[in-house]
């Protein structure tokens, strides 16, 4: 790493206990890449009224090549009492996704160059009206896209279960698909759990 990790604690007492454990995390960052240029971590109990046990808010903010920075924030609710490394550890784990998708990005975007296909998967989900859904790759992944990224207009033939070729990048709310590429026959169904047309019209319109 390049910049030295900053670690603040707002409104709760610092321990080495939970100083020691951020460390750790972070090292487990720096054995997935070495890309990592900067990271903070902001641990804080904000003071509300009138409302008793104030949950934990911890947020992981790294900073990698090409200005690409990735932030994960992680809280403990009223109905949830845990302690703040339990919290600590979500965010990580949460942030720790983020980089490792970024990395399978990465293969993704060397295996082009080098003439491989680009990752396949399914319509999931598609609102026609909104002009967005999400696609499934075979491990699970879904992924975010819009209209304006399937390619030669087949934004109107694609139907739960058409399956497609796609590029994808992290958004600012999770992974979306930069562009999508039907595969099959535009409309052609495949078998997938929980495939359907559901998605509230309003949702990133």
């Amino acid at each position: 790493m390049q910049v030295e990790p900053e670690i603040t604690f707002h409104g709760i007492q610092h321990s080495d206990y939970n100083d020691d454990y951020i460390h750790e995390r972070i090292q487990r960052l720096e054995r997935l890449t070495d890309d990592i240029i900067a990271c903070r971590v902001v641990c804080e109990k904000p003071h509300r009224h009138h409302q008793k046990g104030n949950p934990y808010h911890v947020r992981v903010e790294l900073t990698l090549p090409k200005h690409r920075d990735l932030v994960a924030k992680k809280e403990a609710g009223q109905q949830r009492p845990v302690e703040l490394r339990t919290v600590i550890k979500e965010a990580f784990e949460a942030v720790e996704k983020q980089v490792k998708e970024v990395m399978a990005r990465q293969r993704n975007q060397v295996k082009a160059h080098d003439g491989a296909d680009t990752p396949h998967a399914l319509v999931v989900r598609i609102n026609r009206q909104a002009g967005f859904g999400f696609i499934k790759s075979p491990l699970g992944d879904e992924y975010y896209f819009h209209r304006n990224s399937v390619l030669h207009n087949d934004f109107e033939r694609l139907e739960v279960g058409t399956e497609v070729r796609f590029d994808w990048e992290m958004g600012d709310e999770g992974p979306q698909a930069t562009t999508v590429q039907v595969v099959n026959k535009p409309g052609a169904r495949a078998a997938h759990d929980h495939a359907r047309e559901d998605v509230a019209p309003d949702w990133r319109s």
